[in-house]
């Protein structure tokens, strides 16, 4: 019997011998316990659409708050704005050209980070309507029908909620040329798709 007991203990021995060998050859070879951390790499720095509030522009200038209409994601989203216009802001063309500058502007570093841009052309104007316009007629410098979609969605949804420029809502558009000018609405439609052309509301003078 002592035998026996002898070549047990002998097992043992080796079973417990291997056990810390094989701890000690997983030590070597790199194996970490499951509960480190394993970095997989940065994570995003921004989400699409929105911006961190260090990324905000502050609007330091006195000035009217408006918002206008960029696009993002393939839609229009509102950005907050201060623009220059005289006392009561009633006067109607300064007030479209200082939206349409905001427009045209290059967004500011945290806005093109988060995703934003504009498709409104750089060098655009907007004036006076001409003798004979319909009531409430801004002309660009550009046919309405010649710009990008998008942009004329984003100039039509910035004017089309400002009450001085759309007090009934629609937003009536000419160009250079002797064409009629035209009105627009912004609809839930086109802040979705501003791709789509916007479709000109029939009755306005086309």
């Amino acid at each position: 019997m002592r035998g026996s007991d002898n070549r047990r203990a002998r097992r043992s021995a080796l079973a417990l011998a291997g056990a810390v060998a094989g701890a000690v050859l997983a030590a070597g070879c790199g194996i970490r316990s499951t509960s480190v951390p394993v970095d997989a790499g940065a994570a995003p720095s921004q989400v699409p659409c929105t911006m961190s509030a260090e990324n905000v522009t502050t609007q330091a200038l006195k000035g009217i708050p408006v918002q206008i209409y960029l696009v993002c994601s393939s839609q229009l989203v509102t950005v907050d704005r201060t623009v220059q216009v005289d006392k009561n802001g009633s006067d109607r063309v300064p007030v479209a050209q200082a939206l349409l500058d905001e427009l045209r502007r290059k967004p500011p570093a945290g806005e093109r980070q988060a995703g934003y841009s504009t498709a409104v052309p750089e060098d655009l104007r907007v004036g006076a309507a001409r003798a004979g316009d319909r009531q409430g007629t801004l002309r660009l410098s550009e046919q309405p029908e010649d710009l990008q979609s998008e942009a004329l969605a984003q100039i039509v949804c910035t004017y089309a909620e400002n009450d001085t420029l759309a007090p009934e809502g629609t937003v009536v558009l000419g160009g250079p040329g002797n064409y009629a000018p035209r009105g627009y609405l912004c609809t839930s439609e086109m802040k979705a798709r501003p791709k789509t052309v916007p479709t000109p509301v029939t009755g306005t003078g086309t």
